[in-house]
């Protein structure tokens, strides 16, 4: 019903992930190496030719269940569609990570001076109760530290248009904490404390949880 598309940059698995993707739906097509979180996301929407698209990251790992085969009613076309995924080091479920469907004008159209990308998007937002997808970001130290740092930079933040500040701070507890035994977990949760950390500072630009090469500046930082 509606274009599928990859969104990949520096991923370890993002290749398998792919292969993996195209097997299933062969339809799906990838937007590579494109510097810039928005920008990545404006040239897929600009691949498409459906009214909505989804989005599938880069370290997503569908669920054998899930088959994108969501039908939008006409009034939610300007919706922002956002399903669940799973955390593989702490088994949080919700919005971080999952499967996307967005409306592909207003994609192309959105705010790319907002931290938070999804929600730069549309006023208009539907989180969808049920778990789309697997979130395997920990494939490597940087990766796992990265992830969490920019999840728990937006969380402790709150810039995240309509977060339920309980539930925030419930999930910034569990980052923290939660799956030091897991692969790479340790370095979650140092990136979930660095995050936490960043963006409760006075004048942080969120802006920079967005540039891949600062992140790494902050990791080599704080880990070696």
């Amino acid at each position: 019903m509606y274009d599928i598309v990859f969104i990949s940059y520096q991923e370890l698995s993002a290749d398998e992930n792919y292969a993996a993707l195209k097997l299933r739906f062969p339809m799906a097509k990838r937007v590579h190496g494109i510097k810039g979180i928005h920008q990545a996301h404006i040239k897929a929407a600009k691949k498409c030719f459906t009214k909505m698209f989804w989005i599938v990251d880069a370290d997503a790992i569908i669920m054998d269940d899930f088959n994108f085969d969501y039908v939008v009613p006409d009034h939610q076309l300007d919706h922002v569609h956002v399903w669940r995924s799973r955390n593989p080091i702490n088994h949080l479920e919700y919005g971080y990570g999952g499967v996307k469907l967005f409306p592909r004008k207003l994609t192309i159209d959105m705010d790319t001076n907002k931290p938070d990308m999804t929600t730069s998007i549309s006023s208009k937002f539907i989180a969808v109760d049920a778990v789309a997808n697997i979130t395997a970001f920990n494939t490597s130290p940087f990766e796992a530290w990265r992830s969490a740092f920019r999840e728990c930079a937006k969380l402790s933040s709150k810039s995240i248009a309509r977060q339920n500040n309980e539930e925030t701070e419930e999930r910034l507890a569990v980052w923290q904490s939660k799956g030091r035994d897991q692969t790479y977990g340790k370095y979650a949760i140092a990136g979930a404390n660095a995050g936490r950390e960043f963006g409760l500072s006075d004048n942080a630009d969120l802006k920079l949880i967005n540039d891949f090469d600062w992140l790494y500046e902050q990791f080599s930082k704080h880990t070696i």
